[in-house]
């Protein structure tokens, strides 16, 4: 037996290659033990070594560069996992498949999961039982056959079950989120810091950009570090009441983040999965009181009424069962919020905005006080209505901007601010009218194309916006990209469809806000 055992061990080998999220191992073609075993490419095993176990999908390779035979090579990730030492022996096994793949295939085959499904679908995916072809499946099945409201409800308890939780003990703990799908649209870094000088907590977690130029994270993680762990993120917050953090590091619901690395290639963003997918977020956070933004317009998410009551009743059903206090605002989204779309000029319009420069976007400015006045409105002290003009008063007092330097500092200042990228491009308006229409959707994939959010310069700064008036010729935006291929991509793109329809003035559509 124990001779046995010998002939299925392997030599360990540290593989520097990222594979996000996902445990790679590597076997050489020739290795006896993958011939004797069967296993196959994209297959999982199950590696074992004093005590440590892991699963990891496994990659066959010819060359010796790798491994040799006689090698198990692991991925950085995997290996990280596994923790042990280059040159132990590892044994390689076929696992058991993970018991909830068969909720899955229900799934797929359109039946209703209940709570422990949700459950056990989670922890396999968290333990990385399940590769991303079979995580992909989930997906793809929940997003087509759909989520009922009780799938929502177990779906978002099982994520935020899925990792650690922050206890506040404290009777208000806000937050704030947005649908997305609006390019900029930066008010998070505008509204913490409004709120946290007014002394409220409010411990902002985000994730990152799944199909948009930038996310929260992205953005703040121009000015500060946003990967910081729970011990550390809990004292930041503690002394500066509040903080712009990513969740990923924090293991707040990680199966949120593992599902995200495979929803961003496959651009699923489905009701059901977006409303678990912040809510547990929120609940792990310790969140108590949550302001929740939707922005309807011709190229938003959301694009009808009835569609963003649907959205908001469904997000209100799981927030009042799991006993977090909702609001809903519906916002203007027909166009982008601010000027810039990507990291570093989002950045720079929130900083104009903070510093109460005549230069800031006046709708960026004016959504989040808006915002952050109907979060302070969550405080018993403040008097209902009065939220948006206490906002305003400590964002132009330099509060806001010195609460935000503090975050800043707390979280770890980076020691510069990249520029905007070197490579740019005009778009100019091909007639002469005014600016009836701006498709969200397309400015987004220009400045994903142009390299936003992984080069923090990349994206798109906005000229003009609904309403403004342009001859031929006007610049309507500019391009910026670090990467010849990238910016080469977006100006293509822009190409085919700038992504503006000059018109009449009465083309311009109703602002939602006014309905």
């Amino acid at each position: 037996m124990m001779e046995e055992d010998h002939k299925r061990r392997l030599i360990l080998k540290r593989i520097p290659i990222d594979t996000y999220r996902e445990n790679v191992a590597y076997m050489h073609r020739k290795c006896g033990i993958y011939r004797a075993a069967g296993f196959q490419a994209l297959s999982k095993i199950k590696v074992t070594g004093d005590d440590h176990v892991i699963l990891a999908v496994l990659n066959v390779v010819d060359g010796d560069c790798i491994v040799a035979p006689g090698e198990l090579g692991l991925s950085e990730q995997a290996f990280m996992q596994l923790g042990l030492l280059e040159g132990t022996a590892v044994r390689v096994d076929h696992p058991e498949p993970p018991a909830s793949i068969d909720a899955v295939r229900r799934k797929i085959a359109g039946a209703m999961l209940g709570q422990d499904e949700f459950h056990a679908i989670t922890r396999d995916i968290v333990e990385n039982r399940y590769s991303k072809m079979e995580m992909a499946a989930f997906l793809v099945a929940c997003a087509e056959t759909g989520l009922e409201r009780r799938e929502t409800l177990y779906y978002t308890e099982a994520m935020a079950d899925s990792g650690q939780k922050l206890r506040w003990d404290e009777p208000i703990v806000a937050d704030k989120h947005c649908i997305g799908g609006i390019p900029g649209n930066r008010t998070s870094m505008l509204v913490v810091p409004i709120v946290a000088a007014h002394g409220m907590l409010i411990p902002k977690t985000s994730s990152r950009a799944i199909t948009s130029p930038a996310g929260t994270a992205d953005t703040m993680e121009v000015l500060a570090e946003v990967n910081i762990e729970p011990d550390r993120l809990y004292q930041i917050v503690r002394k500066q009441r509040g903080c712009l953090a990513w969740g990923g590091t924090s293991r707040l619901a990680p199966v949120d983040d593992i599902l995200i690395a495979v929803e961003r290639p496959l651009g699923i963003d489905a009701r059901g999965q977006m409303v678990a997918s912040i809510l547990s977020k929120k609940l792990a956070a310790g969140s108590t009181h949550l302001l929740l933004d939707i922005p309807l317009g011709p190229t938003a998410k959301v694009r009808h009424m009835r569609e963003a009551l649907g959205l908001r009743k469904i997000f209100e059903y799981v927030g009042d069962r799991t006993g977090l206090h909702l609001e809903v605002m519906i916002t203007d989204g027909r166009q982008p919020i601010g000027r810039g779309v990507g990291p570093v000029l989002e950045v720079r319009d929130v900083m104009q905005v903070l510093e109460n420069s005549p230069d800031a976007p006046e709708d960026l400015r004016h959504k989040a006080l808006r915002l952050a006045g109907r979060i302070l409105e969550f405080d018993p002290d403040v008097r209902g209505g009065t939220g948006y003009l206490l906002a305003r008063e400590i964002l132009e007092s330099g509060r806001a901007l010195a609460k935000m330097h503090a975050i800043i500092e707390a979280q770890g200042r980076k020691p510069e601010m990249p520029p905007p990228g070197k490579l740019t491009f005009d778009v100019t308006a091909d007639s002469s009218g005014c600016v009836s229409g701006i498709d969200n959707y397309r400015i987004n994939r220009i400045a994903r194309l142009a390299g936003a959010p992984m080069d923090k310069g990349a994206g798109v700064d906005l000229f003009k916006k609904l309403g403004d008036s342009v001859k031929k010729g006007d610049v309507l935006y500019r391009i910026y990209a670090e990467f010849e291929a990238d910016f080469r991509f977006a100006v293509e793109m822009a190409g085919r469809g700038n992504g503006y329809t000059i018109g009449r003035r009465e083309d311009i559509p109703a602002n939602p806000e006014e309905f």
